[in-house]
């Protein structure tokens, strides 16, 4: 086992360090579990004083224009850009990502901000007119909600957290940051970069924490809004928790149990390597891995064929291993243990295991590509599997396929491999979810596009391309530029009733 003097640990509160030294929250390399990344003891406390840094901000930032904002975050960019190397490296160690995945995860961060400045996304919030009738001009402007929360998860520790506080900054929110406990080295340095940047105190803070924590921002009477991404469990928890605060924007992008198919006519080379790939990215560990697959009894023999081979060749390693793997570790020995007990369950329902899902020999929690063949799927057993292990099924008309793919609780992505458009067209309009792609995996987004799912994969708020949507909310107003407006009916009104009474003394 390795070992190694991790960071200091500290909150990152109106511009200044606060330090938390201490054990009870600890980050190991997932790849190499004696190695310690980050320790340090969170003070619920600091909750409380970076909700109220933030909000002694708030005046001063909203009170900025678009543009001086603007030019805030292309410092924010230019400084994540020029430490991509070092952010690549925190996250492959903390999380276990292989390197060249970790470098495009930090190397996104810039690229973040670059997409939120395009006039598409700005002028999602641009003030805009109206004829509103007699005379009157409506104006619609957009305010920022106030402090927002943003809640990280462990998977793409520095995407998908700078993927909500940048629109949210643009739109002048100031922001507390609470990192995933799995991950709080990537989300303090995130802060101390941000720092970097020069953004005024109390802008950006950070704050670590576990459940406690979390639901203490999550529940503030200074917070005003709340991004969060993560599993439905914690998401549903942060639904009953603010169900006294309509006003509370919450949004929510969480899980997936995402269905492929494979029709008969789909390039079977294309489709098997697309669901490998979606399925075992990121070891199964992203919320749009595809869990399960329904293929066409006429091509599943070829398909199958590739797939488990696929499967069972894959690469795993570490982040720094001399031949780039494929696949990482799970990120903790209890992410492993899941998804092995939930390959037994499967099996002893009469799953039939093609590929089965192992440890690997090593120290760190490595597990091996699995795949599960099972007569069809229910309600009953919607579960959402989150590591490499994928569940397929053959059926006999695309009929069924669709009914197959619609047995599930969640919707957050799903895709058709076919030759046929209009067999595309037919599941957009029969499937719930929210991102839906044709002979693409259900495994990766676009930043231009929408991001974000229904069901108990979310809440009508995406994220990505729409994400600024859930910064800042309209207040429509009427203009009267001039006095001469027309009475009621009804009402009479004299302008000599305006004159002031003579007075009586």
């Amino acid at each position: 086992m390795t070992s190694s003097r991790p960071p200091q640990a500290c909150d990152l509160i109106d511009g200044s360090r606060r330090e938390i030294p201490g054990d009870s929250l600890v980050s190991h390399n997932p790849a190499s579990p004696g190695q310690i990344i980050w320790s340090g003891s969170p003070s619920i406390d600091h909750v409380d004083d970076a909700v109220d840094a933030a909000r002694r901000a708030l005046p001063g930032w909203m009170g900025l224009s678009i543009d001086e904002r603007a030019g805030y975050l292309r410092q924010w960019r230019d400084v994540a850009k020029a430490h991509v190397d070092e952010l690549a490296d925190l996250i492959g160690r903390e999380v276990g990502k292989p390197a060249p995945e970790a470098r495009i995860e930090a190397g996104a961060i810039a690229g973040k901000v670059d997409l939120t400045l395009e006039s598409t996304v700005m002028g999602r919030i641009s003030d805009w007119t109206a004829d509103a009738g007699t005379g009157r001009t409506g104006r619609c402007r957009y305010r920022p909600h106030g402090v927002m929360s943003v809640i990280g998860p462990f998977n793409f520790p520095a995407h998908l957290p700078n993927g909500q506080f940048v629109p949210a900054l643009l739109a002048g929110n100031t922001v507390v940051f609470k990192p995933s406990e799995l991950a709080p080295a990537v989300g303090q340095r995130l802060g101390e970069l941000m720092q970097e940047a020069g953004l005024p105190p109390g802008v950006f803070n950070v704050v670590h924490g576990s459940a406690a924590e979390s639901r203490h921002l999550c529940t503030h009477e200074g917070v005003d809004g709340i991004l969060f991404t993560g599993s439905w469990p914690v998401g549903r928890a942060i639904l009953e928790q603010n169900l006294d605060t309509p006003g509370r924007i919450v949004a929510l992008e969480l899980g997936g149990n995402n269905p492929a198919i494979v029709h008969k006519d789909a390039d079977l080379r294309l489709a098997a390597i697309e669901c490998a790939r979606a399925a075992f990215a990121t070891t199964g560990q992203r919320c749009t891995c595809t869990r399960r697959i329904i293929v066409h009894e006429e091509v599943a023999d070829s398909f199958l064929a590739a797939l488990c081979t696929t499967a069972s060749t894959l690469l795993a390693g570490g982040h720094d291993d001399p031949v780039t793997p494929f696949m990482g570790p799970l990120i903790s020995e209890s992410a492993r243990t899941a998804v092995l007990d939930s390959q037994r369950r499967i099996v002893s329902r009469g799953g039939r295991s093609l590929v089965p899902s192992v440890e690997m020999p090593g120290e760190g929690w490595f597990i091996s590509a699995g795949v599960i063949e099972v007569d069809g799927f229910d309600m009953d057993h919607d579960e959402e599997i989150f590591g490499p292990l994928v569940q397929v099924c053959t059926v006999g008309s695309l009929d069924e396929a669709i009914h197959q793919a619609r047995q599930t609780r969640y919707g957050l992505a799903a895709s058709i491999f076919t030759s046929d458009e209009s067999n595309f067209d037919r599941c957009f309009a029969e499937l719930s979810t929210g991102c839906l792609n044709w002979n693409v995996g259900t495994a990766g987004a676009s930043s231009r596009l929408p991001f974000g799912g229904v069901g108990l994969s979310g809440n009508h708020r995406p994220a990505a391309a729409l994400a600024i949507d859930s910064c800042a909310y309209p207040v429509a107003s009427l203009l009267q530029p001039g006095s001469d407006i027309p009475i009621p009916t009804g009402m009479t009104f004299k302008d000599e009733w305006l004159a002031v009474p003579p007075s009586s003394g």
